[in-house]
């Protein structure tokens, strides 16, 4: 019995069957947002003892003082050099790829002068202080500090500061190893809601940030969404999606596996496959069958694919194109013959992979562009993140006295239509013709 839905585009109900497949309730839970606004305020108000109270009661940590708790940069080193060498090559690699795509991103002042001497243009600078959060425990995310760190660096931020929980005091040393190579500055052992607030608002040992960015829990997630406005986010996550559009050239198993690639994650991963060759979806569908039961996440698979998952039947890869730019998905897999032609008709996604050859799964890791990406639709006004979000951007406007006079006149008109009589003023008082005296 499969455990992957199988949908054709000829189906009366194929928009609607689509629209609930693609539906993710976002609501949020209302015991994590109370704990959370506790978390919070408690920290705004209290700062250092707050924090390492709940580091003691969340991750069985105790300290004195919150500076015992920041991890030094030795130790860092050490974690590098402990590697095994297989392993920290591949890290410096993919470290060294991250950053060299992400120098393409960085943008310049620039200005330009009009005939009348008046000078126009933007500056560019980056942010002050940037926060980032790395899930700590059983999980290892060395790739995200990287994908997170590297632009912030390149974008010319001066601090970084990683915080990451440390159970029962245990360091992550691939995590520590990234935060090398990264270009981290400061790393700290606490975790959870209460390392957000920190971030946010400050405390006496921890110098307020101006960007908090990174994957974390659900309570992570609901202190990044109250603290936006105080400080500035990367995105509120969803579930991790991949949406692959197949002419039906690639062998059957590359495909299965990088829909298994995506449903691996958690049980609310979203994987689809759009082919316009009913033959090839069956080639598909019966791959998973068969690679399934080798996979460690067999279970969490087998339960993303059957509540999410699908095997679209499209009238032709037009209309897959058409169907992807509606479902604008986090990651999307172009698998046929002449790609380019499928992507020029693409307007929506985090990130497109070209090629049978270009898996998923080298972007999440190694290709060099980063891999978090906006989710649940969000990819239709969303980008990628990158060195732009860790740069700002203030207009340059130096107006000469020539050009004043005819752009006050122009200001002065739409301030009288406004019924804004001193802005009218101020923009009159500098041509030729009004007296500036009292």
């Amino acid at each position: 019995m499969s455990s992957i839905k199988r949908l054709s585009t000829r189906s009366e109900q194929f928009k609607q069957t689509l629209r609930s497949l693609l539906a993710f309730d976002a609501s949020q839970d209302e015991s994590i947002e109370h704990a959370t606004a506790d978390i919070l305020k408690n920290v705004q108000a209290h700062g250092d003892q707050a924090v390492l109270d709940y580091t003691q009661r969340f991750d069985r940590v105790s300290a004195a003082t919150l500076a015992e708790l920041e991890i030094p940069r030795s130790a860092w080193q050490a974690a590098l050099v402990s590697l095994p060498t297989e392993q920290r090559s591949a890290l410096e690699a993919a470290a060294e790829r991250v950053r060299r795509y992400h120098e393409h991103q960085r943008a310049e002042t620039w200005t330009y002068t009009e005939e009348d001497g008046t000078v126009l243009g933007q500056k560019i600078t980056p942010l002050d202080r940037v926060g980032l959060y790395v899930p700590g425990g059983k999980a290892a995310y060395p790739s995200s500090v990287l994908m997170n760190a590297i632009p912030a660096k390149v974008a010319g931020v001066p601090e970084v500061i990683m915080v990451t929980p440390t159970p029962d005091g245990v360091h992550n040393p691939i995590v520590l190893a990234a935060a090398a190579l990264g270009g981290v500055d400061r790393v700290w052992g606490i975790g959870g809601a209460q390392a957000v607030a920190a971030l946010a608002y400050g405390t006496d040992t921890i110098a307020p940030v101006d960007k908090i960015v990174g994957p974390g829990n659900a309570y992570v997630a609901a202190a990044k969404r109250r603290v936006y406005g105080t400080v500035g986010i990367d995105m509120i996550a969803g579930p991790s999606e991949i949406l692959i559009i197949a002419d039906g050239s690639t062998p059957a198993d590359w495909i299965a596996m990088d829909l298994f690639s995506q449903a691996e994650h958690d049980e609310l991963a979203q994987a689809i496959l759009l082919c316009p060759s009913l033959e090839y979806l069956d080639k598909v569908e019966a791959a998973i069958e068969r690679l399934l039961p080798t996979m460690p996440r067999a279970d969490i698979i087998r339960s993303s694919l059957g509540n999410r998952g699908a095997l679209i039947h499209v009238q032709s890869m037009e209309e897959a194109c058409a169907i992807a730019n509606d479902i604008a998905p986090e990651h999307l897999e172009i698998s046929a013959d002449q790609p380019q032609q499928w992507a020029d008709l693409i307007r929506h996604a985090g990130a497109i992979f070209l090629g049978r050859y270009s898996s998923e799964s080298l972007g999440d890791y190694c290709a060099g562009p980063n891999h978090v990406l906006p989710t649940s639709r969000t990819a239709r006004f969303s980008s990628p993140l990158g060195v732009y979000d860790f740069q700002k951007r203030s207009s340059l406007i130096q107006v000469s006295q020539e050009g004043a006079q005819v752009l006050g006149r122009v200001a002065a008109t739409l301030a009288y239509g406004e019924g804004l009589q001193a802005h009218a003023a101020s923009a009159e008082y500098r041509l030729n013709t009004t007296s500036t005296e009292s």
